[in-house]
């Protein structure tokens, strides 16, 4: 029903910068939160940042001062600008939209994940 497709990432120098893009479609009548989340293997996939529809913003600690989240809310997409980019940023960096695709009051909100897009950050 939602479907989220990546783009962006890509290998990169410690220092370096990318831009991540995500872009929801579907049946679509709202979302709230969108975010970015990580996975690096062997571990489990963290919070990178999210934002709310009204552009609330929160970050993990590690991110701060170097990634800035931002949505674009008439096309549905949200945007990752990393900057500073460290070896240890080096995941697989999932979007997420938490919508809704029914107008009728009460209808549930549900989380929808994109495929994931390779960031590496190495000499």
């Amino acid at each position: 029903q939602v479907q989220l497709v990546e783009s962006g990432g890509g290998l990169v120098q410690p220092g370096g910068s990318l831009r991540l893009s995500c872009a929801a479609s579907g049946t679509i009548f709202s979302i709230n939160t969108m975010g970015w989340y990580r996975q690096a293997p062997g571990n489990q996939r963290d919070m990178v940042a999210e934002i709310t529809s009204g552009g609330t913003t929160n970050y993990t600690d590690s991110v701060k001062g170097r990634f800035t989240i931002s949505r674009d809310n008439a096309k549905n997409t949200v945007y990752l600008q990393m900057n500073i980019l460290k070896p240890e940023d080096t995941a697989v960096y999932y979007c997420l939209a938490m919508a809704t695709t029914s107008p009728y009051i009460g209808a549930p909100t549900r989380r929808y994940w994109g495929q994931g897009t390779q960031v590496t950050v190495s000499e």
